[in-house]
């Protein structure tokens, strides 16, 4: 696994246990509450980290990141500081008033972004912002998730001819939630 510290900091912090029922409508016996771990500044800072390392690899001639309101934008800041790339917010709709924009931030048609995002299931959200992106003329060719949940995110986006990265499948992180038990109990 690409970082086990960090994966064993996301079961500890924000892997929840119960019923719930997810954006796709699907249910599901456990959540990654993105929200548990995008609040923490030792474990965002590590995600950050963690998320600016995928883009030099994955995406290495991007200058620009991007993150889909509200859930990716404490994720884009936190790459873009480690990284020195600015970022860009992919609203989920214009805005009725002000700029009125759906991509909040500086940039330049043609340019390459990477996207980011925290939990991808379906990828229906993440393939509305590439669609966001395109349309002001920016290019997308990856985008990189925490989580990847494993129920067609990555061939929902193919089909935009965009490559799903993940810093962890869900497999992954359910397993750490395994071992993690077995060693408390």
């Amino acid at each position: 696994m690409k970082d086990e510290a960090l994966g064993r900091l996301l079961v500890e912090r924000a892997l929840l246990e119960g019923d719930f029922v997810l954006r796709s409508g699907k249910r599901s016996s456990w959540y990654l509450d993105k929200y548990r771990f995008e609040t923490e500044p030792e474990v965002l800072r590590a995600v950050g980290e963690s998320l600016a390392d995928a883009v030099r690899e994955f995406e290495p001639d991007a200058v620009r990141l991007a993150g889909p309101a509200l859930g990716a934008v404490a994720l884009a800041a936190s790459a873009s500081m480690t990284s020195g790339l600015p970022f860009i917010i992919v609203r989920g709709e214009a805005k009725e008033y002000g700029t009125a924009n759906r991509i909040e931030g500086p940039f330049e048609r043609g340019e390459l972004v990477c996207l980011l995002e925290d939990v991808v299931t379906t990828g229906g959200a993440l393939a509305e912002s590439v669609l966001a992106l395109r349309d002001e003329g920016l290019e997308v060719r990856n985008a990189i998730s925490v989580v990847d949940r494993e129920e067609g995110g990555s061939d929902a986006l193919a089909r935009l001819g965009v490559r799903l990265r993940a810093l962890f499948r869900a497999e992954e992180l359910l397993e750490l939630r395994k071992t993690a038990a077995k060693s408390d109990g």
